[in-house]
């Protein structure tokens, strides 16, 4: 099923808020405001023909730390084996997903986001 359908994308951010970040496959206005209205703020890059938009520091850090978070999901997939099969029990499922984190816990390189937010009563002036 696509998850860029209005349905979908509705059901599966009922109850979050705030950031919300998606390849360029994800662009579109219906869906921006869709999910505007509910609350969350769809951040993508832009695609060659689109202009920019204006996107804060934070925005464009966490946009960017986006390529850490799925070489995590590649490495969770890939390598622990983390199945997206059916399984036959709940138990069975969370085994699976238990079996894997441990696993990846015991990794000697990890990738990091090494965020840093520094608060000040600074006020900053946008050039």
């Amino acid at each position: 099923m696509d998850d860029r359908d209005h349905k979908v994308m509705k059901s599966m951010s009922e109850n979050i808020f705030g950031y919300l970040f998606g390849d360029k496959g994800y662009i579109s206005q219906a869906l921006f405001d869709l999910l505007f209205e509910d609350g969350i703020q769809l951040i993508t890059k832009v695609r060659k023909n689109m202009k920019q938009r204006n996107l804060t520091e934070t925005e464009q850090i966490l946009l960017r730390k986006r390529a850490v978070i799925e070489s995590v999901n590649d490495e969770l997939k890939n390598i622990c084996k983390l199945q997206h099969t059916r399984h036959r029990s709940v138990n069975g499922f969370l085994f699976n997903i238990m079996s894997v984190l441990a696993a990846y816990s015991f990794f000697p390189k990890k990738p990091s986001l090494n965020i840093k937010m520094e608060h000040s009563i600074q006020l900053k002036l946008a050039a």
